[in-house]
């Protein structure tokens, strides 16, 4: 099959199959004697394994080790599931660092409603002269 059926069948575009393939995410592709690649229909399993992936939040190097375990007949779910359970607590982390964003940025918007025409806004002079230690 050639790269747009596989970018087609997959979701993805053209570009991110060739990027997959530079990463070495999914195999190189053999030639046809016309120049084209052809990819073979496992392609279309390991690109939608790599996407799925990606929509759950796993990084590249995440989804490298995921492929790994995928491959390796040794692997047991053991190993996976702790992937997966390192993936929640950083979803965790990065929910937890969201929400004193949002405080902090709801803190600097509610001072703005109470700003005098002459004074300096409050969200620009946090971003000047605050550390939010966020």
């Amino acid at each position: 099959m050639t790269i747009g059926q596989v970018a087609k069948q997959t979701g993805v575009g053209i570009e991110t199959v060739r990027f997959y393939e530079r990463e070495r995410m999914i195999p190189k592709p053999p030639r046809r004697s016309s120049g084209y690649r052809a990819y073979p229909l496992e392609t279309i399993a390991r690109v939608a394994f790599i996407r799925n992936a990606k929509e759950l939040g796993f990084s590249l190097r995440e989804i490298r080790e995921l492929l790994s375990l995928h491959v390796d007949s040794r692997a047991n779910c053991k190993a996976v599931k702790q992937r997966g359970e390192e993936k929640i607590e950083d979803i965790n982390s990065k929910l937890r660092r969201l929400q004193r964003m949002k405080r902090e940025l709801t803190k600097l918007l509610h001072a703005c409603n109470e700003r005098q025409p002459t004074g300096p806004c409050p969200l620009l002079d946090a971003l000047d002269h605050k550390d939010l230690g966020l």
